[in-house]
C-alpha cells in the first residue's frame, strides 16, 4: 500500500445486522458478502477490516470470518497482516489482465459456440436483461446496472452448458472487476456496454460465429485500454 493509502485508511464501519441463511455454513455467505461490497468498492482499497465488528454484524463468531479473509486473502483482494491488521488490497493491474485473459478466451468460445446453436428463447431473455440494463442506466442505479451486466454474461455460460466457469471466472475478476466499477461512471461507458450487449445479441440471432466474437472481443477491451486514465484519477486505488 502506498504511503497516502495507508495514511488515509480508515476502519471499515460495520454494517447493520447481516441476515444469514443458518440453514447453509456461514463462511460462504461472509465471503459472499465481502467480495461483493470489496468490488463494489463499498470496502475500497485501503480500509481496514475488523474481524469483532464484521463477526458481529453478522451474528456469527469470527471463525467464519477469518475463513472468508483468508479466501479473499488468495483471491487478493485482502492483504493481511498477521497479529496486525487486515486491509483491503490495491487493485493489481497484473492480477487485472490475467483475468481478462482468462475470461476472454472464454467467453469468445462460449458466443461461437451460441451463434452456432442458438435458440430464441435465449435472445429473447438476453434482449429483456438488456432492456433491464438501460432502465437501471436510465435511472442512474448503478448496483443494478451491473447486476444485469452480471445476469446478462451468466445466462451466456449458462446457456453454453458451463455454468461453473463462469463461478470460476468471477471468483479470479475481483481486481478487474473493481477497474471495470471505476470506469464505469465515465462518460458515454454505460451506453458502449449496452451496444456492445445489443451486437453480441444480434450477432447470436443471426448465427454468425465470427462476428459474435469479434463483438465480444470488442466488448471486453474497453477497460483495459483506458487504464491509465482510470490510474490518473484513482491514483491510491491502484498498484502496478
Amino acid at each position: 500500500m502506498s504511503t497516502t493509502a495507508a495514511s488515509n485508511a480508515t476502519e471499515a464501519v460495520a454494517p447493520s445486522r447481516q441476515r444469514l441463511d443458518r440453514a447453509r455454513h456461514a463462511a460462504p455467505q461472509v465471503l459472499d458478502h465481502l467480495r461483493e461490497r470489496i468490488v463494489a468498492l463499498d470496502l475500497p482499497p485501503g480500509m481496514l477490516l475488523s474481524r469483532a465488528n464484521l463477526a458481529s454484524s453478522f451474528g456469527v463468531s469470527q471463525t467464519p470470518v477469518r475463513d472468508a479473509l483468508m479466501r479473499l486473502e488468495e483471491e487478493g483482494l485482502v492483504d493481511v497482516f498477521p497479529q496486525h491488521k487486515t486491509v483491503v488490497s490495491r487493485i493489481d493491474i497484473a492480477q487485472a489482465r490475467q483475468a481478462h485473459f482468462l475470461r476472454r478466451a472464454i467467453e469468445v468460445e462460449v458466443a461461437r459456440m451460441l451463434a452456432g446453436d442458438s435458440e430464441a428463447s435465449l435472445v429473447k431473455r438476453l434482449r429483456a436483461t438488456i432492456g433491464h440494463q438501460r432502465a437501471a442506466l436510465a435511472a442512474g442505479d448503478y448496483p443494478e446496472f451491473v447486476a444485469c451486466d452480471q445476469a446478462f454474461h451468466r445466462q451466456m455460460y449458462e446457456a453454453a452448458d458451463v455454468p461453473g466457469l463462469w463461478e470460476e471466472v468471477r471468483r479470479r475478476s475481483g481486481h478487474l472487476d473493481r477497474l471495470r466499477r471505476l470506469h464505469l461512471p465515465a462518460a458515454g461507458k454505460g451506453e458502449a456496454i449496452l451496444r456492445d450487449h445489443a451486437r453480441i445479441v444480434d450477432a447470436i440471432a443471426k448465427r454468425d460465429a465470427a462476428t459474435a466474437e469479434r463483438r465480444v472481443r470488442e466488448h471486453l477491451s474497453g477497460t483495459l485500454l483506458q487504464i491509465d486514465a482510470i490510474r490518473a484519477r484513482h491514483p491510491d486505488y491502484i498498484t502496478n
